[in-house]
């Protein structure tokens, strides 16, 4: 009997592993692609440039991020419509183009970055001309994202990121003064300067991306419409609850992922470059320095591939999440479920927008340098979607009985009102000199 119970208790906690991976998706996949190349530049810089002062905004941006991202997949799930499609039912038209147009640019300059990256990080291995690397690596994402079902591509994808532990083992095997590095995460300290606060805003630009919460609530909504069986909640709040704490636990463990490697390479790159006094990072190869201590000779090859791995993942929820907003705006079949012939102004958004991707790096622009900047931008148009958001899920007639409230929509809001200081912060700055 008692084989039996133990038996019956490996079943159950075998259940219990299946169930937790199962409620892992869109939260998850947002998480490993907040760590694209545009993190990892902007997360490199950072640790060159400021040291270990500036990891202690990872830890606050943590709570800031999951709540927003929380609250973008409960509008999804709640409404059966991405951000995009909430906002084009509920605000006049001037509105919502205005928002879509500036996240069409955000993102296919976003997107140029991480291709002129993946590029660069390539030719940093093999040699050979980097614009037609880019212009590959362009291609394949498109043709994959339109002809591969999406799920089996990220499933491939995410193996990849995986190279970015490399960070986390490099932290402790790099000489790391830890009494140092652990001040630097744990007590905040702000610099009123104008190269501290636009590095703020990267980072912040770079974890907080209007992409995501599109992407996020695109993906959620999506789910819901593959799936006969659900509904948008709004029209059976019974599931609610459930509903909320698997979004929750998704987005908890995506963001958790995601910072503690972005941690891992603002330390190990503060320790490595800052520390010997390379405090402007130039190109792919001084980038890829900080991980010698544990790559050794290998440490390009490591580099590259995340890179690579992450950029690829990236791109789709870049352009994708473009797509999808401009989709639903106008009121067109959107979704990576559906074959081309169903959805062909989606994906031709998709496809534009990487296109333009490919020709914005063919003006010669620094890979490390747009990586950067392209999270500067983000920051920027991160505050007017996250003000639009926050007033959304507290209307009944977009919410139903399903409006946020509680921590996660105060924490909402003490997220957006942080990146709209640290934007005013940064633009006073520049312009006092």
């Amino acid at each position: 009997m008692a084989s039996k119970k133990r038996d019956g208790k490996t079943v159950i906690e075998n259940e219990d592993q299946d169930n937790f991976l199962q409620r892992l998706g869109p939260g998850l996949i947002t998480g490993a692609s907040d760590d694209d190349p545009s993190g990892i530049g902007t997360y490199s810089q950072a640790g060159a440039q400021l040291g270990f002062g500036i990891g202690w905004t990872m830890l606050v941006t943590y709570p800031l991020m999951a709540a927003i991202q929380e609250i973008s997949g409960r509008i999804g799930r709640v409404t059966g419509h991405g951000v995009a499609g909430n906002v084009c039912r509920n605000y006049p038209a001037p509105v919502i183009w205005s928002l879509i147009l500036l996240l069409f640019v955000a993102n296919t300059i976003n997107i140029a970055a991480d291709l002129g990256a993946m590029g660069d990080a390539l030719k940093l291995l093999i040699g050979g001309p980097g614009p037609l690397y880019v212009a590959a690596f362009g291609i394949v994402s498109v043709i994959a994202q339109i002809f591969f079902k999406y799920e089996r591509y990220v499933a491939i994808l995410k193996w990849l990121t995986l190279v970015l532990f490399a960070y986390v083992i490099a932290l402790f095997v790099a000489n790391v003064p830890w009494r140092e590095a652990l001040v630097g995460l744990l007590i905040p300290k702000v610099q009123w300067n104008a190269a501290f606060l636009t590095t703020l805003v990267a980072i912040l630009g770079t974890t907080i991306s209007p992409y995501l919460f599109i992407w996020q609530s695109s993906q959620e909504a999506e789910e819901q419409r593959t799936d006969p069986e659900k509904k948008p909640l709004k029209h059976e709040p019974e599931k609610a609850e459930q509903e909320t704490k698997r979004i929750r636990i998704d987005t908890l463990v995506g963001m958790a992922v995601s910072n503690v490697i972005a941690i891992a390479i603002i330390m190990t790159t503060a320790a490595t470059l800052h520390s010997a006094g390379k405090t402007d990072i130039e190109s792919s190869s001084q980038a890829a320095e900080a991980l010698k201590p544990v790559a050794g000779a290998f440490a390009e090859l490591i580099f590259a591939l995340g890179i690579v791995g992450t950029g690829l993942l990236a791109i789709p929820v870049l352009a994708g999440s473009t797509a999808y907003a401009i989709g639903e705006g106008r009121k067109w079949p959107v979704g990576l479920s559906r074959k081309p012939k169903e959805a062909i102004a989606f994906y031709g958004v998709l496809a534009l927008s990487v296109g333009l991707g490919i020709a914005i790096n063919l003006t010669g622009i620094d890979p490390i340098k747009a990586l950067y900047w392209s999270a500067v931008i983000n920051g920027v148009l991160a505050a007017p979607v996250m003000i639009i958001m926050m007033l959304l899920v507290r209307r009944k007639s977009v919410m139903g009985d399903l409006i946020v409230r509680g921590p996660v929509y105060w924490l909402g809001w003490l997220a957006t009102t942080a990146m709209g200081f640290c934007i005013v912060g940064m633009g006073a700055s520049l312009v006092l000199g």
